[in-house]
């Protein structure tokens, strides 16, 4: 009997240590990281609706596209001497030809002159949404909608605050 427990202490400790010692493996992996070149954006046009010109008793708005074209609704109407019309442009530069988010702004913009204000939003962009950089640049142009009272006070009417375009790679 003593010789039983004697061979099974034994067999007991060779199983325990031959299967410990085939029960592990090691692989070994690298790690690499790409560094691409930041996206950044650039103003290069402000936005300038022009001239513009209101009916006393009824407001209305300027549609200004992307494009730089002008349109007008309600009372409001675009003299013949158009002033300075121009879109907001920027340039976006960045990675070879990665894609990227555009976010435009969400709220309205003021635009004062004086006491007087007036607002400007429904901002809309070309390209429209997501941009695709062309050899690591691309030009992004915004529009928007000016927000004429009836009766609205003549003068120069300028945004206080600047409006923000963002633009994160997708």
């Amino acid at each position: 009997m003593k010789h039983r427990t004697k061979l099974a202490i034994a067999a007991f400790a060779l199983i325990a240590f031959s299967s410990s010692a085939f029960a592990q493996a090691t692989a070994t992996a690298t790690a690499t990281a790409t560094i691409v070149t930041p996206i950044s954006i650039t103003k290069t046009v402000d936005m300038n609706f022009g001239n513009v010109a209101v009916q006393t008793g009824t407001g209305g708005t300027v549609v200004m596209t992307p494009a730089g074209v002008r349109s007008a609704t309600g009372g409001v109407t675009l003299p013949a001497v158009t002033g300075t019309v121009t879109a907001a442009s920027f340039t976006v530069n960045g990675q070879g030809t990665y894609t990227y988010a555009i976010t435009l702004p969400a709220a309205a913009l003021t635009l004062t002159n004086g006491s007087n204000t007036m607002t400007a939003d429904t901002f809309t962009s070309t390209p429209s949404a997501t941009g695709a950089l062309t050899a690591g640049t691309q030009t992004l142009n915004v529009g928007a909608n000016l927000n004429v009272a009836a009766a609205q006070a003549a003068g120069v009417y300028v945004s206080g605050t600047p409006f923000s375009v963002t633009v994160n790679y997708n």
